[in-house]
């Protein structure tokens, strides 16, 4: 077929980032994260041009994978992003924020863009060997044999959305089951082979989030039990239930159009025929002593009463998310046909039993070893409750995250103002060796590190959305807030009472600055002193591996952006 129209040639747009529209674009996509980020960060309702399903999240994932952003620099930004919150589920605004800052800071100074991508890369060497060093003055050690940390650092991530809409009590309530439950995910015999066990969260929507509660064992919803009859099924001479987990439809519908022509001899009727080989395979079922039969589709019921009859619990549309607990729980593996069943496939279990929550009805599995729970999650409404949902995904992950790395930064703003008060102090003492090294004047080298500052001040001056003062100590390094409403004039003393992390409290003739994460006169600073840190119930907490991460991923994404020459767009 003939071309319709003629082929139209390649947008080529050099300096992509001198270009207002693209300056403009990362301008509001930086207000945007920013407006979203800590505990008081203000609420985005999301949706497309066409109506349907509205999100009200502050939360990056959703923000990120709701939003639509057309320029391409964007995307890079957007896509890095994205990639690290699915790596690690923490800081995502974090790194959001920073990129934005590094990009704009960066883009004002005039200066090549090799030149900045050699130094910044040096100030993140220095920062990274910090924060893994002893001396680190920002850095929690985390002991799993005291739940004191533990929790500081699950409150710190439900605190930080307010979407969820929790209250203190409620908070501390949840802290403790997610901590439960991930306790429950770590095998007690731990050997080479060791994984972690997992946590399901179980929804029940419109009940108050004090009736949450974690339950080891796995919960399968089943709306058809019947509550008023108790539970009989067969058992082993071991006094085990033995259980066979089926991946494959047991409705008796196994001739499916799509899979090709099947040939039928003369008098067959296949729908006699699969249930023929279905009842087959119960009474299978039955001879080898299964006593729970976990079915991912549809179960005919014919075989349902067919097992039933001879105290079989059968369990269907249990779904495509619970086989692999199920298989972890059980030790059984999924039987993808009921042509061939093989004993060594069944699983086990100590007991099963019915519970209720709400008007909802399950069948609960009860494993020998706990390894999987059930998170039984209750919020006032489904948006509250999808954000709580993420939220509480996100303590899991930190907290596995935190296990393989038992380390945890200050949060509040201190981690990012003790490092820009860390690096201040590394940059005036630089060699002149280094600087050769890096092909830099020291006025270039300063002017980097000062961007970099300012980008990292930035990010907890993104905190305060009330227009009051940000201050940083001259001793510690950490990040006080001022309430709006006093000027700048003010005795600070008599305005602070705890810094952002909650450790320091002002009862030290501290000095501060302030720190309003732009581009001032440098300032001299001092090596900030660490600080003996004591846990309290009112500290926040970062996670170590996802806000180191985090800062690497905004810097590399800013030096990237920052280097490109051209963008070329294929306009057909």
């Amino acid at each position: 077929m003939s071309r319709l129209e003629a082929k139209k040639p390649s947008l080529f747009i050099s300096e992509p980032l001198t270009k207002d529209t693209v300056s403009q674009s990362l301008s509001l996509l930086s207000r945007i994260f920013r407006s979203c980020y800590g505990p008081a960060g203000r609420l985005k309702h999301l949706h497309n041009g066409g109506g349907g399903y509205v999100c009200t999240t502050s939360q990056s994932a959703a923000l990120l994978s709701h939003l639509s952003v057309s320029h391409h620099v964007l995307r890079v930004l957007t896509a890095s992003v994205q990639n690290h919150v699915s790596r690690f589920s923490d800081c995502g605004l974090f790194t959001a924020i920073l990129c934005c800052s590094f990009i704009e800071n960066f883009q004002r100074l005039n200066m090549e863009s090799c030149t900045v991508v050699k130094i910044s890369k040096h100030l993140l060497s220095l920062c990274m060997d910090y924060l893994r060093s002893e001396a680190c003055g920002c850095r929690v050690s985390v002991d799993f044999s005291s739940v004191e940390t533990l929790l500081c650092l699950v409150r710190s991530i439900l605190t930080s959305k307010p979407a969820c809409m929790l209250n203190k009590a409620e908070v501390d309530h949840l802290s403790v089951l997610i901590l439960k439950a991930f306790i429950f995910t770590v095998p007690c015999h731990v050997d080479n082979n060791a994984v972690l066990g997992r946590c399901v969260i179980v929804p029940v929507k419109g009940k108050r989030v004090v009736d949450s509660t974690v339950l080891p064992g796995l919960l399968i919803e089943t709306p058809e039990i019947q509550l008023a009859k108790p539970l009989i099924l067969k058992r082993t001479c071991s006094n085990v239930i033995k259980v066979a987990v089926f991946s494959v439809s047991m409705s008796g519908d196994g001739f499916s159009p799509e899979e090709g022509i099947t040939i039928v001899h003369h008098g067959i009727c296949l729908e006699m025929s699969e249930l023929n080989q279905l009842l087959k395979v119960g009474k299978q079922l039955v001879n080898d002593e299964v006593g729970l039969v976990v079915c991912q589709k549809v179960i005919h019921p014919v075989l349902k009463q067919y097992l039933k009859e001879n105290h079989v619990i059968a369990v269907d549309r249990a779904g495509l998310s619970l086989m692999e607990p199920l298989s972890q729980m059980t030790g059984s593996k999924p039987i993808a046909s009921i042509h061939s069943l093989s004993p060594s496939c069944y699983g086990t279990l100590e007991d099963v039993c019915i519970e209720s929550f709400a008007s909802k009805h399950f069948v609960r599995l009860i494993p020998n070893d706990t390894i999987v729970c059930s998170l039984v999650l209750c919020n006032r409404n489904e948006t509250a409750w999808d954000e709580l949902k993420r939220a509480c995904e996100t303590a899991e992950h930190v907290l596995q995250l935190t296990i393989k790395e038992p380390l945890a930064l200050l949060g509040g703003g201190c981690t990012e103002t003790h490092l820009a008060s860390y690096i201040r102090h590394k940059s005036g003492t630089l060699s002149t060796i280094s600087l050769k090294d890096m092909d830099c004047s020291q006025t270039q080298y300063q002017l980097v590190a000062d961007g970099f500052c300012h980008s990292l001040e930035s990010v907890a001056c993104s905190l305060n959305h009330d227009g009051g003062e940000i201050l940083t100590d001259m001793v510690y390094g950490h990040c006080w807030f001022v309430p709006s409403g006093f000027s700048s004039a003010s005795d600070w003393s008599d305005l602070v009472s705890k810094c952002g992390c909650g450790i320091n409290s002002n009862t030290e003739n501290l000095s501060w600055r302030l720190s309003r994460g732009e581009f001032v006169s440098p300032v001299t600073q001092s090596c900030p002193e660490e600080l003996s840190v004591k846990v309290a119930d009112s500290m926040v907490l970062d996670c170590f591996a996802a806000k180191c991460s985090g800062l690497q991923v905004a810097l590399e994404t800013a030096n990237l952006i920052l280097d490109l020459s051209c963008v070329i767009e294929d306009q057909n």
